[in-house]
């Protein structure tokens, strides 16, 4: 009897759980030892004439990885979501977040927190919540990345999310999207998780498998052309005991991104002189910078997969997987930019020539240039940072086994380690201040950029500009590595509900930290304020197209620095020693984690589930910094360069966390499945929300930074869904979700003792207050929604799909800050939630083309907090298409393209009278030739 089977992982591979790194290897080791007696075994079955492996049956195109991916859906024991590795190779996808953000209730964001919009998605999150709570895995355990901006490497920023452009489709089996818990899952993803299965060597069909591809890519804003390379050789013997598998990577692609960035909205105090001149003006925001910013990168995404399986019977497998992606990531970074704080405008509290308040904030102001040769007024500040090898990584290693015992017990078991890491080694930074110009703005919302004027100086040369300082990390670095081992147990039961019960152990030793050096000036070699320390100018200025794809009215013909130049510049006048540790961005974590669980398998007439419950145990360790003001009597404290001293602080963070969970399946007809769950999930705090600095202020005894006791969130969960399978490759669906969430990190206040060092000073002894600090604190969320599905063939080749969902969240402060006037956000968002995600798409394919089109869009959401206030992401689409010509059986030409549509990214402040951003990365289109034998 023949099975149909995909060329990749079975969906019902076992889960892997849970033990000591220590016990997980000994459970492999006695595999191990197992193995040559069960190759006897097997051996003499088959020479007895026992049934042999059922014969495979590849099956390929758009249409049969539609069918397997339903019927994985469809057979599951939870509600999830799934793709298979045909559908990722028939559409224009370079990683694996580009194939998921089509799937009901999945969310997708173009860059972590800190480095603004980009033209390849980096993080994925589920039903409105923050990427965060989502947890990603690789076939069944925890994966290691690093990121390569700098922003993202050190300080309150640093997140556990994995970088999905370290993730490319080629190594991709199958993806599931797990949104309703079992109790063998590792906990970690309060809305759900995601696991990525990659191929393994025995699921190949001929005993010799070798795959390719050449292609190129043009990015139209950058007009460059880059190789992309990948490759995969499968060996298998002819009894299909054994296999090894080596696929390879090589990926370039230059990026260009135009911008606008408004930067650090700040309110005008009410007592300052301008206010008091303009009582109108006090407490009114205003943009501080608005910059002309263009950014370059050169990306070369590179590395490959091992893995090698060994399977002598029926009765045991073992498996290693190596993986290891590298994101080369240097990058040059311009900004020129008006300065609302210079001395000639709102901070050196000059009052306007003119100016409009609309809805709370300074939509436009005009300042004439009031300064003269001997005493200059700054209206403006350029920025050029070119950060060359910088890099992200991502690898790991891991070891499993599969032993089925007897007709009623299998054991598996898992030890690995995984590590990623995030460095810049090194900055070239000029910052300037230009003289002498006057300058004014105008607002336009979010239909266009802010119209910018210089009235009396050229962008486009180099004069009018001082050196102001040089600033930044050189070196940053961040490393993040976890060991990890862990065992199950499932034995059958001969009982007509409880048909088996499943058990397990895991344990894990997480490790993260980070290092920095401030990059401040050497004040040997530089004179601040001088022309004569200005870089060399060869005469570049921006390309003669920026902002064509922006609009509006702003500099876009503005001088800047050769890369090379500023590079040598930097290395000569920065001052990178090790003395100038940079204390306020730097912490290391410990998390040692036990996990043990108990679940069982159930069925009755038209219906089946699963009844666990999962117990956690967290240990963690905080060690950050205070930074004090003053010197503590004794001086035995390290000076901190920026002044003041620092003190390392420790804080264990211990927590215990029962999470149990139900699913129920019903076959309502037999072509309707309803299913049902219930269950309680929980994620841990952001490792810079939990090791963020403390900086504090004696005077007022209050202070900010990170909050090393946050709790975990916990989420009690809903989920219901009816799917209706009414004809081959078809699905039409309706599902209900309700998140209540406990201790969600949000940002507020909270109180702490720490060493008053002003105090300490005076009475001679340390002494001790309570301080009131801004910082991530837990508060109360909830997001509740509902998700509509339909796929569809329509004949002759062709077929559609399409997804809503529609969500509503929101987190409880008790008393939410004020906004001003009418907002169109309020800071009690919850962060990444959108209240719709919408996706559709339609393919054809018959024997020898097949074509994908696909538009996938999500309405504004919390992106991120920046400098102290919110930054949204206004709605944004993106078009994608790909068209695949089989011009022999081996041979496929393929083309595609990614943001076709052009898509300009638009942020914004607390309402669209403050924008925040505008970016736009031109579209990318991919060529080249396929091949497999």
């Amino acid at each position: 009897m023949k099975r149909i089977q995909a060329a990749q992982p079975s969906t019902h591979r076992p889960a892997i759980n849970r033990l000591t790194p220590a016990a997980a290897a000994a459970a492999i080791l006695v595999l191990g030892i197992s193995a040559p007696a069960m190759a006897q075994q097997a051996a003499a079955q088959q020479s007895t004439g026992a049934q042999a492996e059922p014969e495979v049956v590849i099956v390929t195109g758009i249409r049969a990885a539609l069918q397997q991916s339903l019927s994985a859906k469809r057979n599951a024991a939870a509600n999830v979501e799934v793709i298979t590795a045909e559908d990722v190779g028939k559409m224009p996808d370079k990683n694996v977040a580009d194939s998921l953000q089509r799937l009901p209730g999945v969310n997708i964001s173009s860059s972590a927190a800190g480095s603004g919009g980009f033209d390849e998605n980096d993080r994925v999150s589920l039903r409105g919540t923050a990427p965060s709570l989502t947890q990603t895995t690789i076939n069944g355990h925890s994966v290691s990345s690093g990121d390569w901006f700098v922003l993202d490497q050190v300080g309150g920023a640093v997140g556990r999310t994995t970088s999905y452009s370290l993730l490319p489709s080629e190594i991709v089996g199958q993806v599931i999207v797990r949104k309703a818990p079992t109790a063998d899952m590792v906990e970690g993803g309060a809305a759900g998780s995601i696991d990525v299965i990659t191929r393994r060597p025995l699921d190949f069909k001929q005993p010799l498998t070798l795959e390719g591809s050449v292609q190129a890519v043009y990015s139209t804003l950058a007009e460059k052309t880059d190789p992309q390379f990948s490759g995969l050789v499968n060996w298998k013997n002819a009894t299909n005991t054994f296999g090894v598998m080596l696929q390879g990577f090589s990926e370039k692609r230059s990026l260009r991104r135009d911008g606008q960035e408004l930067l650090q909205y700040t309110q005008i105090a009410p007592g300052s002189a301008l206010a008091q001149a303009r009582p109108e003006l006090a407490n009114v925001w205003y943009p501080r910078l608005i910059g002309s910013s263009l950014f370059t990168q050169e990306r070369h995404r590179k590395g490959g997969l091992v893995a090698a399986q060994l399977k002598p019977s029926r009765e045991i497998s073992l498996e290693a997987t190596y993986f290891t992606s590298k994101l080369e990531a240097s990058n040059y970074n311009r900004n020129y930019m008006t300065d609302m704080n210079g001395s000639g405008a709102i901070g050196g509290n000059v009052i306007p020539d003119s100016y409009t308040v609309r809805n709370g904030t300074l939509t436009s102001v005009s300042f004439a240039n009031k300064g003269t040769a001997a005493n200059p007024l700054r209206y403006g500040i350029v920025d050029d940072i070119v950060r060359e090898g910088a890099y992200a990584k991502s690898e790991f290693l891991d070891l499993n086994s599969k032993w089925r015992v007897n007709d009623q017990l299998t054991l598996s078991a898992l030890i690995g380690k995984t590590k990623g890491t995030g460095a810049t080694p090194s900055q070239g930074v000029y910052e300037g201040d230009v003289n002498n110009s006057g300058v004014s703005y105008q607002l336009n919302g979010l239909g266009s950029p802010a119209t910018v004027k210089f009235p009396s100086i050229d962008t486009s040369v180099f004069t009018g500009t001082v050196l102001d300082w040089v600033f930044g990390y050189s070196p940053a670095t961040t490393s993040d590595e976890e060991t990890y081992g862990q065992i199950d147990a499932a034995f059958r039961l001969d009982n007509d509900t409880f048909k088996e019960i499943k058990f397990g152990l895991r344990g894990t030793d997480h490790k993260r930290s980070n290092f920095a050096i401030s990059q401040g000036p050497n004040w040997a070699n530089t004179e601040p304020g001088t022309a004569n320390t200005n870089p060399a100018w060869n005469g570049n200025t921006y390309p003669g197209d920026f902002g064509k794809d922006l609009g509006g009215d702003f500099p876009k013909n503005v001088w800047e620095l050769d890369p090379a130049i500023l590079q040598e510049w930097g290395n000569l006048h920065s001052n990178r020693s090790a003395e100038r540790i940079y204390y306020p961005d730097m912490f290391n974590l410990t998390e040692k984690t036990k996990a043990a669980y108990v679940s069982t398998e159930m069925e009755g007439d038209g219906w089946s589930g699963n009844l666990g419950v999962r117990v956690v145990r967290t240990e963690g360790e905080s060690n950050g910094y205070q930074i004090l003001p003053n010197q503590l009597p004794g001086g035995n404290l390290p000076a901190f360069p920026w002044g003041g001293f620092v003190q390392q602080t420790r804080i264990e963070n211990n927590h215990t966390e029962i999470l149990p969970s139900l699913n129920l399946r019903f076959d309502v007809r037999s072509d309707v499945v309803a299913r049902f769950g219930a269950s309680r999930t929980m994620t841990r705090p952001d490792f810079g929300a939990l090791g963020g600095t403390v900086s504090l202020t004696d005077e007022t005894h209050t202070g900010n930074g990170g909050n090393a006791a946050l709790k975990p969130t916990l989420s009690n969960n809903l989920d219901a869904t009816v799917q209706w399978y009414f004809a081959p490759r078809a699905l039409a669906s309706i599902g209900v979700f309700y998140m209540d969430l406990h201790n969600y990190v949000g940002y507020g206040t909270s109180t702490g003792t720490f060493i008053d060092s002003r105090a300490s000073q005076q009475s001679g002894q340390p002494t001790f207050a309570t301080y009131t600090i801004t910082s991530p604190i837990n508060v109360d969320a909830s997001v509740k929604g509902i998700e509509l599905a339909l796929q569809m063939p329509l004949g002759a080749g062709f077929g559609v799909d399409g997804n809503v969902t529609l969500s509503d969240s929101k987190q409880d402060f008790g008393s939410c800050p004020a906004t001003q006037t009418t907002t169109s956000s309020s800071p009690c968002d919850m962060l990444g939630a959108s209240k719709t995600t919408a996706n559709v798409g339609a393919y054809f394919e018959n024997e020898q083309f097949n074509a994908r089109i696909g538009y996938a869009w999500r309405s504004s959401y919390l992106a991120a907090q920046d400098r102290g206030t919110p930054l949204y992401q206004d709605a944004v689409g993106q078009l994608s298409a790909s068209l695949n010509w089989n011009i022999t059986k081996n041979v496929i030409l393929t083309i595609s393209g990614q943001n076709l549509n052009e898509p300009v990214l638009k942020n914004y402040v607390y309402n669209k009278d403050q924008p925040g951003r505008f970016y736009a990365n031109g579209a990318q289109y991919y060529a080249g030739l396929r091949f497999k034998y």
